[in-house]
């Protein structure tokens, strides 16, 4: 399984542990999110049951070669002891589109049956949990007697993108691996191995809108974020007095086909406007700190509430045009 690029102190420091005479039962994997928390999570998740099989042949640190027992299980999704909680998709019919709000004790509750019975191919068992601050207040009570009382071999590793968000007691019980954002040449190396077919520019277009995130960066693959920054820009600029460019901008971004880019829109525009607000001082950098607040709540409610996205558009359009 290939290593997540980048975070290197971090991975040595589970390296190095997983080496002792004895492994913490819980990891607190947190940093923003977007750099490789979760693909980390489940290299170590493999190198850790590679090491219990007793199969042998593995190198030093993390890795494990993809021809390894292990590693094949991992990769067909069918390692016995290994379970991953996340949001479930709305609708079992569509995997691939909205997702619940939440993990919920539904689900915290399924891992009980496996902690009655002993690991199946080795003594260690390893539950990944992406992430934990999705966890409704239920899963997270249920989850906290498993951290009290861990099942013997278990493991659990909680990606987080926001540890002060948890429960104290949750966080108490796990040890705390912290993850930073990547260089932007790490990012581009990411992005290189990702998107093989992508233009040097739209590389170079993505590790810009990354901000140290290359996963942040993926979900704006293919959807002309320059075009997007260009038109936004030109608002900021112009201050669009007759409305065209914010009522082009709305309509292009209407409609179902445009959803991905509608949602790259509610993610950049906010941050155009905090990029902005760096260049100011005096009352300027009053005007663009009251547009980042209104532009925050806008996403965030146009996100939550499901409103109209040709009106979301205009109306954060408008919000950008304060900014001339």
């Amino acid at each position: 399984m290939t290593l997540p690029v980048g975070n290197d102190a971090a991975q040595a420091a589970f390296a190095a542990a997983l080496d002792g005479a004895k492994l913490h039962h819980a990891w607190l994997l947190a940093g923003p999110e977007g750099v490789g928390k979760a693909g980390f999570a489940r290299a170590a998740a493999t190198r850790l049951l590679a090491r219990a099989s007793g199969q042998g042949g593995l190198p030093p640190g993390l890795a494990v070669p993809g021809d390894h027992p292990t590693a094949k299980l991992m990769a067909a999704g069918s390692h016995p002891d290994f379970r991953v909680l996340a949001r479930l998709p709305k609708d079992a019919d569509k995997p691939d589109q909205d997702l619940a709000r939440s993990i919920t004790i539904a689900q915290v509750r399924t891992l009980q049956p496996m902690f009655a019975t002993a690991p199946a191919m080795g003594p260690a068992r390893v539950v990944l949990i992406d992430a934990i601050d999705d966890l409704e207040r239920g899963g997270a009570n249920a989850l906290l007697k498993n951290l009290e009382e861990p099942p013997a071999g278990t493991v659990f590793l909680l990606v987080s993108h926001a540890p002060g968000r948890l429960l104290p007691t949750i966080r108490s019980r796990c040890r705390l691996l912290r993850f930073e954002r990547l260089a932007d040449g790490d990012v581009a190396r990411v992005l290189r191995q990702q998107l093989p077919e992508a233009q040097e520019e739209e590389i170079a277009t993505l590790v810009a809108v990354a901000d140290g995130a290359p996963g942040r960066a993926l979900r704006f693959a293919g959807l002309d974020i320059a075009g997007l920054d260009q038109a936004i820009a030109r608002i900021a600029e112009t201050g669009d007095p007759g409305n065209a460019e914010r009522v082009k901008l709305a309509k292009g971004l209407a409609g179902k086909a445009s959803q991905a880019r509608y949602e790259a829109f509610l993610d950049r525009a906010p941050a155009f406007i905090a990029h902005r607000a760096r260049g100011r001082s005096g009352p300027g950098l009053k005007v663009a700190l009251d547009a980042y607040a209104a532009a925050q709540d806008l996403a965030g409610a146009a996100r939550g509430l499901s409103l109209d996205a040709q009106g979301t558009v205009f109306e954060m359009a408008g919000i950008i045009a304060t900014l001339r």
